[in-house]
């Protein structure tokens, strides 16, 4: 059990006078009580005083008592046979009851301004709320806040334990990478990289080191001209002498990196060269910036000011730094018109990028742990890919 987690949301808790915290979604429902559920119907009740109540779908009790962190397991059934509604509403009436029987209704707080959130383990279908569901907390509570910004505050920050996960997801992306660099060749669609790449992960991920239960990988892959900011992946060929970008998420039970690693098959086109070395120079510079105690609008302006003296104002359109955790992009966030401090115990994803009109660019991005010492590299793929070492 992670407790320095777990205390860190009770002492916010505490501050803001709530009784209990009640989650929904996957991310949230691994924050507290380390089960990553399967279907994404779950709940979970987190109280200010006394152990956590895991509300788990029936088929997942094994799952459930296998994982969490609580011993208090309510169980709901998938298909009941005289109830047609969809099993949520089943979990929902669960937790509501644990509200009642545990006396916590006096102020609870609950998910209200989810911009995103992280899938359940299937990945394909996330499960979102109805009005119903934010309803019905305020029939049975004396008040009900807004359990976002605690959370987002606690998530914030990492522990020895989420460092370690973090480590396993980077590793498992390093060692993709490696795989897919070896075995790409050019004339390959960019979807069958794709594809190797995230079947690696897979494959290699489930019951890796004995330390992981499940591995997964989602990428997109530019080549060449293809390279554009966030566009699908598509049938277009891996180009010669030209880098192919990868956009890397690897999640391994439930805590994901960000990246984005390069490979060329062949020798770097000149233009590329020049490219890189900017775009390192930057991104240097800011990594080093990245410590306890720096301004994420100042990070943001830094960034943006050294790409545009490099020749390309108005770079890169999208933000260029954020926290990774439980999910894949969560806050804080950096930009410029904005407030925020980087604090120890941060994992941030750097993520300058340079991207050309006519098609074509490049972009970097590591996970860095805010430390004493200043910030930790998460993944070992050498983000000057010239570097690495061809067999």
């Amino acid at each position: 059990m992670d407790n320095s987690k777990l205390n860190r949301v009770r002492t916010l808790m505490k501050d803001q006078d709530i009784a209990a915290i009640i989650v929904r979604a996957p991310d949230n429902i691994l924050y507290l009580t380390n089960y990553w559920c399967m279907k994404g119907y779950d709940a979970a009740v987190f109280p200010q005083e006394g152990d956590a109540v895991l509300i788990a779908i029936e088929p997942q009790l094994a799952d459930a008592q296998r994982n969490s962190w609580t011993d208090d397991i309510r169980l709901f059934k998938s298909y009941h046979p005289s109830d047609p509604r969809p099993p949520q509403y089943r979990a929902l009436e669960s937790t509501l009851q644990v509200l009642k029987e545990r006396h916590l209704t006096d102020k609870v707080a609950i998910e209200l301004n989810m911009g995103t959130q992280s899938a359940d383990r299937m990945i394909g279908e996330p499960t979102t709320p109805t009005q119903n569901y934010f309803d019905a907390f305020r029939k049975v509570s004396g008040q009900v806040v807004d359990a976002t910004p605690l959370l987002s505050e606690a998530r914030a920050i990492k522990t020895t334990q989420e460092i370690e996960r973090m480590r396993l997801a980077n590793e498992l992306a390093a060692l993709a990478m490696e795989h897919t660099r070896e075995h790409m060749r050019p004339g390959m669609k960019e979807s069958e990289v794709g594809g190797m790449y995230e079947s690696f992960v897979h494959g290699l991920g489930v019951g890796y080191q004995g330390k992981v239960e499940m591995a997964r990988a989602f990428t997109l892959v530019w080549s060449g001209k293809g390279i554009a900011t966030f566009t699908a992946t598509g049938d277009r060929p891996v180009q010669k002498n030209e880098p192919t970008l990868f956009e890397i998420w690897v999640c391994a039970d439930g805590y994901w990196t960000d990246l984005t690693k390069n490979a060329c098959p062949g020798d770097l086109a000149p233009e590329y060269h020049k490219l890189l070395d900017l775009l390192l120079k930057v991104f240097n510079e800011g990594v080093s910036y990245a410590r306890d105690g720096a301004s994420f609008p100042e990070l943001d302006r830094l960034i943006r000011a050294r790409i545009t003296e490099g020749g390309y104002p108005g770079q890169p359109s999208h933000p260029i730094c954020h926290g990774v955790g439980a999910r894949a992009h969560e806050p804080p966030y950096a930009h410029q018109a904005g407030t925020g401090t980087i604090k120890k115990g941060m994992v941030l994803a750097i993520e300058p990028g340079i991207y050309w009109p006519e098609g074509g660019g490049l972009r970097l991005e590591d996970n860095f742990w805010i430390t004493d010492k200043g910030n930790d590299k998460l993944c070992t793929y050498p983000d000057d890919f010239r570097l690495v070492v061809r067999h």
